[in-house]
């Protein structure tokens, strides 16, 4: 894995794999209308984030795209274990994600994601993109990207105790039962935080 790997423009870079992470609020809103029903990110919304909350938010969409930009340039090991490795992951992040996105547009308003990915992970979209990201690090074999996409890694590292807050607040025992029973990342059993 090389810091700084070559920088060329080319059809067969890192950018087709990075399309689906800037294209995932559409992928989302076809799979909800498609198998939910057209409410997923009001189901996904919790409290509206206040004025240094919602700045914040924005970083990660910035770094996302920063990221797509810099893939522009990054060649994919293609025929390589690094690639194939690489892509494997990718694909699971994928899975990860659309099985996430099933079960939000299928579970009812007011009531906590269970199914699906949730039965194993309290934030399996987060966990998809650390996985797609790290994907594309392991087929472009680029520590770069790999340094880069750790910056993202502190937006849901630090973003998930809010989430979780709001979630206790919003459906009470029924999350705090859901926390005791689901590790906050796979196989990673999560603290236990008390309804207060």
């Amino acid at each position: 894995m090389s810091l700084l790997p070559s920088f060329e423009i080319g059809l067969w870079n890192a950018w087709i794999l990075m399309l689906f992470v800037i294209l995932h609020p559409r992928i989302m809103a076809l799979v909800d209308k498609a198998v939910g029903t057209g409410d997923m990110f009001a189901k996904m919304g919790g409290s509206p984030p206040d004025e240094v909350g919602e700045k914040a938010s924005k970083l990660p969409t910035l770094l996302l795209y920063a990221l797509f930009g810099y893939s522009i340039f990054l060649p994919l090991r293609v025929r390589t274990f690094w690639f194939y490795l690489g892509l494997a992951l990718y694909l699971a992040g994928i899975a990860i994600f659309m099985s996430a996105l099933v079960t939000v547009s299928k579970t009812p308003a007011g009531r906590v994601f269970t199914q699906g990915m949730y039965r194993f992970s309290r934030h399996p979209l987060y966990l998809s993109f650390i996985v797609i990201l790290l994907g594309v690090s392991v087929a472009t074999l680029s520590g770069l990207f790999l340094l880069l996409s750790t910056g993202w890694l502190i937006f849901p590292l630090s973003h998930v105790n809010t989430e979780e807050r709001s979630c206790l607040d919003m459906f009470g025992v029924a999350y705090q039962d859901y926390m005791n029973r689901t590790p906050k990342w796979i196989g990673i059993p999560g603290r236990i935080m008390k309804v207060t």
